[in-house]
């Protein structure tokens, strides 16, 4: 069974599928304006904390996501309903598993709840560890 979005027309598996009925955002900027400002305040402070610790990389919209990308990308962080997700990919969730032990995380994947605080030293670190060691999403 199929669900199609009455505002776009676009065809997906799943029921209510969260998506982008526009097109893609064409800056970091942009995509975080795209939320409600409760959401956009954590954006706003991942955005912050990695564009800190990568000063030297470029930003880009990637799979709809912003990304941090120096000849490749290196993590990339997006907003959900319930959650934000940092996407450094698997080698640094198996790398940082004892720090990531309260987040659910999944393969190359972090969940991080809306109501918990942004853990922006633990972001940092991730961030840099995927730049320096070339592991990313």
């Amino acid at each position: 069974m199929t669900w199609t979005c009455p505002k776009c027309g676009k065809v997906f598996k799943n029921q209510n599928q969260n998506h982008f009925c526009m097109d893609a955002p064409q800056t970091i900027d942009a995509y975080i304006a795209l939320f409600p400002e409760t959401i956009q305040i954590h954006l706003k402070k991942v955005y912050e904390t990695i564009r800190t610790a990568l000063p030297e990389v470029e930003e880009r919209i990637s799979w709809r996501m912003p990304t941090f990308w120096k000849g490749h990308n290196i993590i990339h962080f997006a907003a959900f309903k319930n959650h934000y997700g940092i996407y450094p990919g698997d080698e640094a969730i198996v790398h940082f598993a004892d720090q990531l032990k309260e987040y659910k995380t999944s393969k190359g994947a972090i969940q991080l709840p809306y109501d918990q605080p942004i853990p922006s030293a633990l972001i940092a670190e991730i961030a840099k560890w995927c730049y320096e060691t070339g592991h990313h999403h």
